[in-house]
């Protein structure tokens, strides 16, 4: 699909529902692609990272996420649709896919602390009954384990696999074993497993509005999340300030 540059790293500029068009076509097509998200915090990292800003321009698709993107992208004279983070796509993709009556795609579940996923698991199964959440395993498994975890995902005829490793982990866990996983989609979704569980709460509905769902993160975290978010953002313009002058 037709990608901008922002700045060095090529987005897609979709609706939510042009995106999870997409996503299913390539699910009835079993034609296998890789979805992740854009922050201020990966446009950062992929600065200093060029195999990291690699991995993000060769994604399928690559999805906005924050008002930092946003306007970035104005900055450089177009705009997005609308907000594509995670925590509220992956929810329309599976509402989507809950309505199709003639398949049931199966999902699997990777990251997150010990028994976490598989309490996203459970409560997403009773949310979306027409979906298979087939499998979990939590994120912290030792590098000798992986071609135990990848041989559970395949054996599993997993259609969808979630990896909520955090940034850039997710997205070098998923690049590099990518050509021994069998699942159509594959998609790095942050934090999406923990509030799936309900052991993390969202921001409520009036900072998600604003766009500040950052800011309550931040409050709640603020020693591991300071220097992400306040330095972060500080970081993020200056790098596009940088960029936009260079064109």
């Amino acid at each position: 699909m037709d990608k901008k540059w922002l700045g060095n790293i090529k987005v897609n500029v979709l609706s939510s529902k042009e995106a999870i068009t997409h996503i299913k076509e390539k699910l009835e097509k079993r034609v296998l692609s890789d979805i992740f998200f854009l922050n201020d915090h990966g446009y950062n990292i992929a600065q200093k990272d060029a195999a990291y800003r690699d991995m993000l321009n060769q994604a399928d698709l690559l999805l906005n996420d924050g008002i930092g993107i946003e306007i970035g992208a104005k900055l450089f004279g177009f705009s997005f649709k609308e907000n594509l983070n995670g925590t509220d796509f992956i929810p329309a993709l599976f509402q989507s896919l809950n309505e199709e009556t003639d398949k049931r795609y199966r999902v699997f579940l990777l990251g997150a602390k010990p028994g976490v996923a598989q309490k996203a698991q459970d409560r997403l199964q009773k949310k979306y009954k027409n979906i298979l959440f087939i499998g979990n395993q939590d994120g912290y498994f030792p590098k000798e384990n992986t071609k135990k975890v990848i041989e559970q995902i395949n054996n599993s005829k997993t259609d969808i696999l979630l990896v909520g490793f955090g940034m850039p982990l997710q997205e070098q866990w998923i690049n590099e074993h990518r050509s021994k996983l069998e699942s159509t989609i594959t998609i790095a979704v942050g934090a999406f497993i923990d509030f799936s569980s309900g052991d993390v709460a969202r921001a409520p509905k009036v900072f998600r509005n604003l766009r500040l769902e950052w800011l309550y993160r931040m409050g709640k975290e603020p020693r591991r999340l300071w220097k992400r978010n306040v330095v972060g953002h500080f970081s993020f313009f200056y790098s596009i300030y940088k960029q936009r002058k260079i064109r």
